[in-house]
């Protein structure tokens, strides 16, 4: 199979097909979940969509540890290949690796403003022309006032599109009625598509909770495969 045809049997195809198409430049797109469901799988599949189609992609982490969001791509990419029977697999997996940065933040003490101006830098002086921003790890509980509205600001300036990780943790209740994030119920404007996990006895659900001004789907198709943590194909 060649790779141009690996991204259009994607699994991913099908769920960007679920919010029409995917978030347009200067978007912002949630994935929200408790911790270990399946958000960095969810937005490292993806940032792989992108970067099989050639585009370039900056992967922002504000968690202690990277090398586990490395393994990730490592994992997600042999499970995209393994069955498909891919051609020049490690020429695909070179340009990969070529077109993705990860940029890892401390968010205590660290001002979005110094944040944004380092995409920048790698965006503009670094000539790295990234279609799609992941922001991955970052504590809405604990967020900078004006954090989420900024980065919507910067999305639209820099005509990049932004999918943020949320988890949810704590005292009840997590979701308000809409299935929106308490953690977010500020911001939440900013989000035209929120994807929210739930898991199920034998998958994951994937529940689009807010997507543009569509009504919500009560009972989606989308799923995850628990063990692998991949989107299923239909």
């Amino acid at each position: 199979m060649v790779k141009e045809e690996l991204v259009q049997r994607s699994p991913v195809r099908v769920f960007m097909e679920a919010i029409h198409g995917g978030l347009k430049s200067g978007e912002l797109g949630l994935v929200a979940s408790p911790s270990g469901v399946g958000k960095t799988s969810v937005l490292v599949q993806i940032a792989l969509d992108k970067l099989l189609q050639g585009k370039k992609i900056i992967h922002v982490s504000f968690n202690r540890h990277t090398d586990y969001v490395l393994a990730w791509y490592e994992d997600i990419f042999s499970e995209f290949t393994k069955k498909k029977n891919l051609e020049n697999e490690q020429d695909v997996k070179n340009e990969i690796v070529k077109n993705r940065v990860l940029m890892k933040f401390a968010q205590e003490g660290v001002k979005t403003e110094l944040i944004l101006r380092s995409i920048r830098a790698l965006i503009k002086d670094g000539a790295f022309d990234a279609e799609l921003i992941i922001i991955d790890g970052y504590d809405f509980s604990a967020a900078e006032e004006g954090h989420v509205a900024a980065v919507k600001a910067f999305a639209e300036e820099m005509g990049v599109s932004v999918w943020y990780s949320c988890n949810v943790s704590g005292a009840e209740p997590l979701y308000d009625k809409r299935k929106i994030p308490i953690s977010i119920k500020d911001s939440a404007e900013h989000f035209p598509v929120i994807i929210v996990l739930d898991p199920k006895p034998d998958y994951i659900a994937l529940t689009i909770s807010q997507n543009r001004n569509a009504a919500r789907q009560e009972d989606p198709a989308l799923k995850l495969d628990p063990k692998t943590l991949l989107i299923l194909e239909k």
